[in-house]
């Protein structure tokens, strides 16, 4: 009994070892620092695969611009670069293309025939609604930080540290979506690129108007030697404000919300509670039972 557990107990701190190494974060920043860069190799789309030269093709060029800008938006994940994506939408067209077939192989109707030619569409287009969709969950959630991570900034400047130190401290410290723009602002800045570039860049990646005029308050006092603490506060103060904003705009609309579930579940269930025994009663009076 004694070696099982030396046994299990050395098997699990080797699988713990192995497990606990933040490849994740290793990735983010290999990541980073290669945007913009040729992440292919010098590969043409020959060496990419029929797929990406097939999706090259049916892709026009303001759409594959919508795309980049919607990876922008989601992150830009890794395992979903460009080239991926654009070898994936034939290749989910064509599956749902032979779905269709099969299924009009089977029974050779007009509705069997519209539904093949939706399952074809629903294939080229799944991977732009799944961008579309994370990127607006991380748009929510950097919202939803920005007033905490403007906070954290705030109190360690008052406490003596700079700007980009502040934002690097709230960048470690930080978990989420803003932490991880932060140190990519960051990581801009100790490639080469210049301030103003790299917080133009940080606005460019999100569509948050918070965020936004954060990012250009931020320029405007830094190019005019304005101090960035007395901004910053104004910008912390603001986003709280606008936080709560929030919160009220939303209770005020539970109210119509909640209103279309009372109507069509919960009241005909109270109906048929309250009502239904009275409606058997007069039926079984009037019927001479």
């Amino acid at each position: 009994m004694f070696g099982g557990l030396l046994v299990s107990g050395s098997t699990g701190f080797i699988a713990w070892t192995l497990l606990a190494q933040d490849k994740k974060g290793l990735k983010a920043i290999r990541a980073n620092l290669a945007r913009g860069f040729d992440t292919t190799g010098g590969a043409t789309p020959r060496d990419l695969g029929f797929l990406y030269q097939l999706g090259e093709r049916l892709t026009p060029a303001g759409y594959a611009k919508k795309l980049d800008r919607l990876l922008a938006l989601a992150g830009r994940p890794a395992t979903m670069p460009l080239n991926r994506l654009l070898a994936a939408k034939p290749a989910l067209g064509l599956l749902g293309m032979f779905l269709a077939f099969v299924m009009i192989r089977a029974n050779p109707a007009s509705t069997m025939v519209l539904l093949g030619m939706f399952l074809t569409a629903l294939g080229y287009f799944i991977p732009d609604l799944m961008l579309y969709s994370k990127g607006q969950e991380r748009q929510k959630a950097l919202q939803l930080e920005l007033a905490n991570t403007l906070d954290q900034m705030l109190i360690s400047v008052e406490a003596g540290l700079g700007f980009e130190a502040a934002m690097a401290r709230a960048g470690a410290n930080g978990k989420g979506p803003l932490a991880e723009e932060l140190v990519r602002t960051l990581q801009d800045m100790q490639v080469g690129r210049s301030r103003r570039e790299s917080y133009l860049a940080l606005a460019e990646r999100t569509n948050v108007p918070e965020l936004r005029s954060f990012v250009k308050a931020i320029v405007q006092a830094d190019a005019y030697g304005i101090a960035l603490s007395g901004v910053l506060r104004i910008q912390a103060k603001v986003m709280r404000v606008k936080r709560r904003q929030r919160a009220e705009e939303k209770a005020m609309k539970l109210p119509v919300m909640v209103l279309f579930p009372l109507l069509f579940f919960i009241f005909p269930v109270l109906f048929i509670a309250i009502l239904g025994p009275a409606v058997i009663n007069t039926i079984a009076t009037f019927s001479g039972q």
